[in-house]
């Protein structure tokens, strides 16, 4: 029987621990950590009874990625939470701007923006499925060309030209929300795309939280994993190839950094000098809260959605996030909240309830934003900090100390800057191999990039397995 060993038990990880697994071959995951889950894991870090998602917490990618339906992980529907609102954005009249499943209802709230945002996004949703195969993968030929081509000519654009099309503020300012998950500057080329991309997966599947805790989703990998034969290890640490055996495929769930110090000189020169360009993005300050009852939102609509942003107007958002990109320390800063027990109420004791925030912040950035954060929710939820039990607060530090694929506490796998999240790591034909031929990348840092869809991890796989259109 074939043999491989994985490293990392972050959903990349898992995804290509299954994916092998699903074709006979005897796959051991290790994971530094007491707890497996990488970015998904679920902790009780301010009160007891408070379950607190510690890094991914709202899945969007999981509910449309092909690698979940290709693997057949156990999700059912009766596994996610939804709101009636994907995402809320309020404003400092006290109304919110909306974001639905429906995107006609959507449009209808957008007034005379409305015919724009349908002609943007239809053609997309009606062949979601198409898209999200050729997009979710690396810059190849596309099965759809037309289709891509679109996508393309709206994606490339920055945010800032693409929202010109829009008359009415409350438009641009919730689709600047969107974009800004991309962490880069919205007047950079190509920031228009995970604008485009975030607010389609609203239309196309919904904004859900996982019952019980973004745990849930690594639970259901590690048991489809064990159920066909795999086993996962927990306090290794592998800190070389040494450390790991040989003769078999080695697949790495970690960034270039780590790559770097796992594979050491085994690796030619020119291809640790490659890596070691790899760039990465600004980290994120996060805070969780205990809170004895829901957020006390102005706009009504706030109540009814998972995902609230917190920035105000387009132009408010782009200077926090051109700060964060560039050294500064906003002072308005961009938040995206979460209010998963508002919809899963296994996440709080009965009449209690957790809140999940973060904003971006300087690459390795110590700053607290504690007091900028708590500013911005209670400019639109006075009273916010009257319902505070506990919170427990992390830097770009901490955040890296608790999972060192988050260097300098960016999140998502390294900078989101044009050629680098196209072709990450960086311009090769096969982004998942080294030039060792048992050793495999399969992290966020290698297409499609960050987000729990676990597409890096089974496209590494089936590049060990030939079964794609690269090279063995």
């Amino acid at each position: 029987m074939n043999e491989a060993t994985v490293v990392g038990s972050g959903p990349n990880g898992l995804f290509a621990a299954v994916r092998l697994a699903m074709e006979g071959y005897r796959v051991r995951v290790v994971e530094a950590r007491p707890t497996i889950g990488g970015g998904a894991r679920t902790e009780e870090v301010t009160l007891p009874g408070y379950h607190h998602d510690i890094c991914s917490a709202i899945h969007p990618m999981a509910i449309v990625s092909p690698a979940f339906r290709k693997l057949s992980i156990g999700l059912g529907s009766e596994k996610w939470a939804w709101s009636s609102y994907e995402l809320a954005h309020p404003f400092d009249d006290g109304t919110a701007a909306t974001l639905s499943r429906s995107v006609e209802e959507t449009a209808d709230s957008m007034r005379e923006d409305g015919g724009q945002w349908l002609r943007t996004f239809e053609p997309f949703i009606q062949h979601a499925e198409e898209l999200l195969d050729d997009a979710l993968r690396p810059v190849r030929l596309p099965g759809n060309p037309g289709l891509m081509a679109r996508f393309g000519l709206i994606g490339l654009q920055s945010a800032e030209s693409f929202c010109r099309r829009f008359r009415r503020p409350e438009t641009r300012a919730i689709f600047a929300g969107c974009a800004a998950h991309g962490v880069v500057p919205l007047d950079r080329p190509a920031t228009a795309s995970f604008g485009l991309m975030l607010a389609l997966t609203a239309h196309v599947g919904g904004w859900p939280c996982a019952r019980g805790g973004s745990a849930r989703i690594i639970d259901a990998l590690a048991e489809r994993l064990r159920a066909l034969g795999g086993t996962i290890e927990t306090d290794f640490e592998a800190r070389s190839l040494a450390d790991l055996p040989a003769g078999q495929p080695i697949l790495l769930d970690v960034t270039p950094r780590q790559l770097l110090a796992i594979g050491g000189r085994a690796f030619p020169e020119r291809y640790r000098r490659r890596l070691g360009r790899f760039r990465y993005g600004p980290g994120i300050f996060k805070i969780d809260w205990a809170l004895d009852g829901p957020v006390p939102w102005t706009a009504p609509e706030c109540r009814l959605a998972n995902t609230v942003h917190l920035g105000g107007t387009f132009e408010e958002i782009a200077i926090a996030e051109n700060a964060a990109w560039n050294g500064g320390t906003p002072n308005r800063p961009f938040v995206l909240f979460a209010q998963q027990s508002l919809f899963d109420p296994t996440r709080a004791p009965e009449g209690k309830h957790t809140g999940w925030a973060y904003c971006h912040v300087p690459h390795g950035s110590t700053a607290d934003m504690t007091d900028a954060i708590e500013r911005q929710v209670e400019r639109f939820a006075p009273g916010f900090r009257d319902r505070i039990l506990a919170r427990t607060t992390i830097n770009t530090n901490q955040l890296e100390a608790h999972n060192p694929n988050m260097i300098g506490g960016d999140i998502g796998g390294g900078a989101n800057d044009l050629l680098q999240f196209l072709l990450r790591p960086f311009p090769q034909w096969n982004p998942y191999r080294t030039p060792l031929s048992n050793v495999w990348l399969c992290s966020s840092s290698t297409p499609p990039g960050g987000g729990v869809h676990g597409m890096c991890g089974l496209l590494a796989a089936e590049s060990v397995l030939g079964l794609n259109r690269f090279p063995r």
